[in-house]
């Protein structure tokens, strides 16, 4: 038998790795071109904000605008923390507080109609689906003045609930919620709960939920950008600044821009500001991500 040498090895595991390596066409490098350009296009609004929050009123407009021309970040952050009292304060806990637990509510609210809907064979439970789908298309300012009426009725206009009880609503989540728990939660997994004694709750607080954790964390991401970024129901709801969001309030600041000059800077400071968050609930719950947390729990 004739020995084979090495580097002969080499070069032949050398050219096997380079037969199975899959090659790049024209189709992939045009597709990387458009999405070079697509992350290019959304990437540039952001950078704007980065860069125009280093700047003060004189130099906002009459500089280039992608670029830097006089740092003063320190300074309008100074200011934008200080101005009426330190009100930004405010409105950034305002913020917070709606869309974190209405966020929450709307979330588990959404998760148990959903679970109820794939679940439980009831009377009406398609029609039931069907009016909810049908909220789904339902645009939330043509809700906004309905709203404000009802509120109105109650009594509850320009206080935090105001705000806060609509937002417990999320017609997508429960959509979201029905078809992943229809497609993910195994039946037998339940009955098998119900025979060790488990009630209807402890199953879904229990078996259900943890299943369905990818979509809940789906859920509340949406929710809680869809209140960070709502804008029109504040708007309707609210006379008194101190419970305003921070989207509201940056534009209250922006109409004042003729009688202080300075707020322009504060408004697109307080805008890079308050986008910190959702950047940190997306990072902080993407881990959660997750699909087949379910495999294994059933053997066929």
């Amino acid at each position: 038998m004739t020995a084979v040498p090495a580097g002969a090895r080499l070069s032949r595991r050398a050219r096997s790795r380079a037969q199975a390596a899959p090659k790049v066409g024209r189709s992939g490098i045009l597709a990387t071109a458009f999405l070079f350009v697509c992350a290019v296009y959304f990437l540039l609004p952001a950078w704007w904000l980065v860069v125009s929050s280093t700047k003060g009123p004189s130099t906002l407009y009459s500089s280039e605008g992608f670029w830097f021309s006089q740092f003063r970040f320190a300074s309008n952050l100074t200011g934008l923390f200080s101005y009426d009292g330190g009100i930004y304060w405010h409105w950034l806990a305002n913020t917070l507080l709606y869309a974190g637990v209405g966020a929450a509510g709307a979330t588990f609210l959404a998760a148990a109609a959903g679970y109820a809907l794939a679940k439980y064979d009831f009377r009406g439970r398609q029609l039931v689906f069907s009016v909810i789908l049908g909220g789904v298309l339902v645009p939330g300012t043509a809700l906004a003045l309905p709203l404000y009426l009802l509120m109105s009725k109650v009594g509850l206009t320009n206080t935090y609930w105001a705000v806060f009880l609509p937002s417990l609503v999320s017609p997508f989540g429960v959509y979201l919620a029905r078809v992943y728990a229809e497609a993910s939660i195994p039946n037998e997994l339940l009955e098998a709960g119900r025979i060790d004694g488990a009630g209807e709750g402890r199953i879904f607080r229990t078996v259900a939920l943890r299943i369905m954790s990818p979509a809940l964390v789906t859920m509340f991401l949406f929710q809680f950008v869809a209140i960070w970024n709502n804008f029109f129901l504040p708007l309707v709801m609210l006379s008194n600044t101190s419970l305003y969001p921070v989207t509201l309030g940056l534009y209250t600041w922006n109409n004042e821009y003729g009688q202080a000059p300075q707020l322009v800077s504060y408004v697109v400071i307080g805008s890079l500001i308050s986008v910190i968050p959702l950047v940190i609930a997306f990072l902080s719950l993407q881990r959660f991500w997750r699909s087949g947390l379910a495999a294994g729990g059933v053997k066929l």
